[in-house]
């Protein structure tokens, strides 16, 4: 696992931020999924191929995050797996992934299922077909959810359903091949005031990495209502998009809006001191060329410091 699938992973894995994101792409942003509603599960799905018996060799997938959820929506209680999945490059093939965990857990949802049955010994009163599937017809499956978060200013331009991945466009046809939809979060496409709809640090984050290409834009936004961030935050923003923020020995937060303008100065008085070279370096050559003496002759003539003087002898 590379250092950002680890960074975001593990800023995706809290509770709080975990709720926000399935929030926003929801119900728009309404708290309705509490962080305490939510239990970790195992990131593991087992691929067994079809009819392999013991002649083939499982294959494990493993998600990114995944997660259980059980809330009352509409006076109803709801039932849901959801997991999500981190993206700081395009998958172009993001459709298949996702379609191949969802379908690895429903399956193990199936297995469970017939697991109970046989423990339970409860096969009176069912028929061959339940008995053979294990699966009976009152048992249900729970729906799983899964969501991708792109860590990058890109623009997504990858395949967002399975059937734009197809060569054959005839709808005849595609009418009888399931589809699959990508559910995404992109920075880039989200508005300011869609950015105000979460709730967590990870409207900070998001706007950032939109913003991270345009610096007239990050000043104004992060000079605006913008959280401090913490270490997990700055993690992920300096390892998706270079952010060279840090934290200071002792400090817990930072202070984005006076870090940016800190770099900004740091920036100015570095592009002053390699002007300040440039021009030295012009002006050794010139007094070498008019009064034929050596580079130490024209340095001593200009009073350059000896402090500096290797530099520029290696620069020559």
């Amino acid at each position: 696992m590379g250092r950002k699938d680890t960074v975001t992973k593990v800023y995706m894995e809290q509770n709080n931020i975990f709720a926000d994101a399935f929030n926003y792409y929801i119900f728009g942003g309404q708290q309705v999924i509490r962080p305490e509603q939510l239990k970790a599960l195992d990131i593991t799905e087992l691929a067994v191929p079809y009819g392999a018996d013991s002649a083939g060799e499982p294959e494990q997938k493993y998600r990114d995050v995944m997660k259980s959820l059980t809330a009352m929506y509409d006076e109803q209680a709801a039932y849901l797996l959801l997991g999500i999945e981190n993206q700081s490059d395009v998958n172009y093939a993001m459709p298949i992934k996702n379609l191949l965990y969802d379908a690895l857990n429903y399956a193990r949802q199936v297995q469970e299922a017939a697991a109970s049955h046989r423990e339970a010994k409860d096969y009176k009163g069912h028929n061959e077909g339940e008995f053979l599937s294990g699966f009976y017809k009152e048992d249900k499956l729970i729906p799983v959810i899964t969501l991708v978060v792109f860590f990058s200013p890109d623009p997504w331009d990858g395949p967002m359903t399975l059937h734009e991945m197809m060569s054959v466009k005839d709808r005849r046809l595609l009418s009888l091949v399931p589809d699959y939809q990508v559910h995404l979060i992109a920075p880039s496409g989200l508005s300011d005031k869609e950015l105000d709809k979460f709730h967590t640090s990870l409207r900070e984050v998001l706007a950032f990495i939109k913003y991270s290409k345009d610096m007239e834009m990050l000043d104004k936004t992060v000079n605006g209502n913008f959280r401090n961030l913490r270490k997990d935050e700055i993690d992920v923003l300096n390892q998706c998009v270079n952010a060279k923020l840090s934290l200071k020995e002792g400090e817990e937060e930072l202070v984005v809006c006076k870090a940016l303008e800190d770099m900004k100065k740091n920036a100015a008085q570095k592009a002053t001191e390699e002007t300040r070279k440039a021009t030295h370096l012009e002006d050794i050559k010139n007094v070498m060329e008019a009064f034929h003496v050596s580079a130490e002759q024209a340095m001593a003539v200009l009073k350059i410091p000896e402090s500096e003087s290797a530099k520029f002898l290696s620069m020559l």
